[in-house]
């Protein structure tokens, strides 16, 4: 239900961040680069292949698809200085924010979107609320309106009732995500009224098949927005890795469509816009 992960601790995402931040900070900063560049170093391919033969000797859960693909996406969070660092990284498409769009600040100048105030919160905690500020109505909750008001449906969400997110946050974080089950308490209260099966489920988002899409039936669409002499001319984008990324995309070894994907809606929106103007 919406808002019950950012108030709860539902996304696996904050408790893999602390442990995570929790290991990697014993090492030095430089051996910690050092480290990155040398995973980076090794080709996707390679890691593949070395993947396909280390899957064999593993059990089936803890195989990972596409591992050269997971090791180059996350060799550079290990650079992060702190928490906020590793979490900002672990959220974002494309690490080099500076190197993709132009004029941008470098990454030593850009600032994180965590919010001050939040420092008295536990590392968890600071997580939550950051979602909550920004993911939860920049995203979920925009994404719920327009799919319901596309069909006419009125949609409610209960949990952000004020009295029930102020409740939520009086919770310590241990009544939250306690010995490694998150949602906690929302969990305790269901099982009262419905039976587990239906509650303990993997969980399933709203995802798309973006990958496919983009080598089918939206690839002439995509190359259109991603023509490189086009992203010169507009001056947004160094058109330099979003082709790199788009190669990729279509050569189908590399899922890059959640990388491209906010690079085509900001060119999207950007020509509707001059269309707007031209009329």
């Amino acid at each position: 239900m919406t808002g019950g992960d950012e108030l709860f601790g539902g996304y696996n995402r904050y408790a893999l961040t602390a442990a995570l931040w929790k290991t990697i900070s014993r090492v030095p900063s430089p051996l910690r680069s050092t480290g990155a560049h040398l995973l980076k170093s090794v080709p996707p391919s390679a890691w593949d292949r070395f993947g396909a033969v280390a899957d064999r000797l593993l059990p089936r859960s803890l195989r990972l698809a596409r591992l050269g693909e997971k090791i180059h996406k996350g060799a550079p969070m290990l650079r992060s200085d702190s928490l906020e660092q590793l979490y900002d990284a672990m959220l974002s498409q494309w690490r080099e924010r500076a190197d993709l769009v132009v004029g941008a600040p470098s990454a030593g100048a850009a600032t994180s979107l965590f919010d001050p105030r939040l420092e008295t919160l536990s590392g968890v905690e600071r997580m939550m609320a950051q979602d909550m500020i920004f993911y939860l109505p920049d995203d979920i909750l925009v994404k719920v309106d327009r799919a319901a008001m596309a069909v006419s449906l009125e949609t409610r969400v209960p949990l952000l009732d004020p009295e029930v997110v102020e409740f939520a946050w009086r919770l310590p974080i241990d009544m939250k995500i306690r010995n490694g089950t998150t949602k906690w308490p929302l969990r305790e209260l269901l099982y009262r009224h419905v039976p587990r099966p239906l509650i303990d489920r993997p969980k399933m988002g709203f995802g798309i098949p973006l990958d496919a899409w983009l080598r089918g039936p939206l690839r002439e669409w995509a190359e259109s927005l991603l023509e490189e002499g086009r992203l010169k001319r507009e001056g947004y984008f160094d058109p330099a890795p979003i082709r790199r990324a788009w190669a990729a995309q279509l050569r189908g070894n590399s899922d890059q469509s959640s990388r491209l994907w906010p690079v085509l809606m900001f060119q999207s929106w950007a020509e509707s816009e001059r269309v707007g103007c031209a009329d």
